[in-house]
C-alpha cells in the first residue's frame, strides 16, 4: 500500500492512495460558464473558470495514481420536489432554480447547464453524485459508497470554496474522513471568501482538515 506525505497546512498530510478518493465538487456549466446560475446571481465567473486547468491536472494525477474519483453536481429533479421552497426563493428573483436560462432550466438534472464541464468530464468507472443540497453527503448515499470502497481519506476540489466545498468537507469531517483541500483547484466568486475558508479549514490544528497546492501532491508522488 503506497503512502504519500504532502507538505500541507497546518502540518503534513499523510494518506494511502488505495484508501483515498478525489471529490470534485460542482464543476458544472451552471456555476462556471457565462449564462449559468452563478452569473444570474450577479457574479463574475472568471475566478471559477481560471481553476479549470488545475482541476483537470488534479484529475489526471488521481487517475494516474489509481485513486477513486467522485464528481458532484448540485441538481434537482425536473419537478423540483427535492428543492425546498426556501432554497428556491433565494438569489435572483427574476432567474432562479428551475427557471429557463441561456443553458436550459437552472440546476435541473439533464439540462445543458447542469452538465460537468468537458475539460473535467468524467471517465468510465468514476462516480457521479447528483446532490440536492450544498453538501455532497446530504440525501446522496455518498458515505455508503465510500465505505464500500474502503475510503478513509478525501482530497477535495471544486466550487465554490466557501459554500459547497466547505459544506462537503465539514460533512466528511463529521463522518470521520481525513480531508485535504487542494488550494489552487478550488475557487470562489469572492477571493476573500476563499482565503477565509482556507484559514478556517486548517485552523486549530486542522479542525476541518488540511490545505495544500497541487504542486505539493505532485512532489509527494515523485
Amino acid at each position: 500500500m503506497k503512502h504519500l506525505t504532502v507538505e500541507a497546512l497546518p502540518y503534513p498530510y499523510r494518506f494511502a492512495l488505495s484508501s483515498t478518493a478525489l471529490v470534485v465538487i460542482d464543476m458544472q456549466r451552471d456555476f462556471v460558464e457565462p449564462g449559468g446560475f452563478g452569473e444570474a446571481l450577479g457574479n463574475d465567473v472568471t475566478p471559477l473558470a481560471a481553476i479549470v486547468p488545475t482541476v483537470a491536472a488534479l484529475l489526471a494525477f488521481a487517475r494516474e495514481n489509481g485513486m477513486l474519483v467522485v464528481h458532484t453536481r448540485e441538481s434537482h429533479l425536473p419537478d423540483l420536489s427535492d428543492c425546498p421552497p426556501a432554497k428556491r426563493a433565494r438569489g435572483n428573483p427574476v432567474l432562479g432554480i428551475g427557471d429557463t436560462g441561456p443553458m436550459g432550466r437552472i440546476l435541473v438534472r439533464g439540462e445543458p447547464g447542469n452538465q460537468i464541464l468537458p475539460e473535467v468530464a468524467t471517465v468510465d468507472g468514476e462516480i457521479v453524485i447528483d446532490k440536492p443540497g450544498k453538501g455532497a453527503f446530504y440525501a446522496t448515499g455518498l458515505h455508503e459508497l465510500l465505505q464500500e470502497s474502503g475510503i478513509t481519506h478525501l482530497v477535495f476540489a471544486g466550487v465554490t470554496t466557501e459554500v459547497c466545498v466547505q459544506t462537503s468537507m465539514r460533512e466528511a469531517n463529521d463522518r470521520g474522513y481525513e480531508c485535504l483541500l487542494v488550494e489552487d483547484a478550488t475557487a470562489s466568486y469572492f477571493s476573500h471568501f476563499k482565503e477565509a475558508t482556507l484559514a478556517m479549514i486548517y485552523a486549530q490544528g486542522g479542525i476541518v482538515g488540511w490545505t495544500a497546492p497541487l504542486a505539493a501532491l505532485v512532489r509527494a508522488a515523485t
